[in-house]
């Protein structure tokens, strides 16, 4: 009989694993990683129309309601937390409900417009989006009326 060479492949993985089994932690790693998926897959993602609302300028009195629409474009419910302005003359009102993944809300804003000057505000949305608040903007211009 004549001599066949055997042939022998050593592994490429060397960091993944120890010596006696370099495919046990790679295994792990694509186990964990398949059952890990769904669950990042599984978050909402909160996108907003416009990130500033401008009132333009308007008339001291005038109705200071502005609306922020917004999409859950991620997999899970959103839910709003909490909405908050830098100031106490902006109030923001939360939906009451969550937002199903693919569907609209909105965020009202009214600003007391008996203040007369600049409008320079920002909008804190909290939310199971992300664990920073998402700032939203209103500005313009509130002037006196003319006499």
């Amino acid at each position: 009989m004549a001599n066949i060479p055997v042939c022998t492949i050593k592994s490429t993985l060397l960091p993944l694993g120890n010596k006696k089994n370099p495919m046990k932690k790679l295994w792990l790693t694509v186990v964990l990683a398949l059952f890990a998926a769904p669950i990042w897959a599984q978050t909402p993602v909160m996108k907003f129309a416009q990130d500033t609302l401008d009132y333009g300028t308007i008339t001291q009195g005038s109705n200071g309601l502005k609306i922020f629409k917004l999409t859950n474009q991620g997999h899970a419910p959103l839910v709003i937390s909490d909405v908050r302005s830098s100031c106490g003359c902006t109030v923001p009102k939360k939906p009451t409900a969550p937002i199903m993944p693919g569907k609209q809300g909105e965020i009202e804003v009214v600003y007391d417009t008996q203040r007369v000057g600049p409008i320079r505000k920002t909008i804190y949305v909290y939310s199971n989006a992300g664990a920073e608040p998402k700032q939203l903007y209103i500005v313009g211009q509130v002037d006196a009326p003319k006499q």
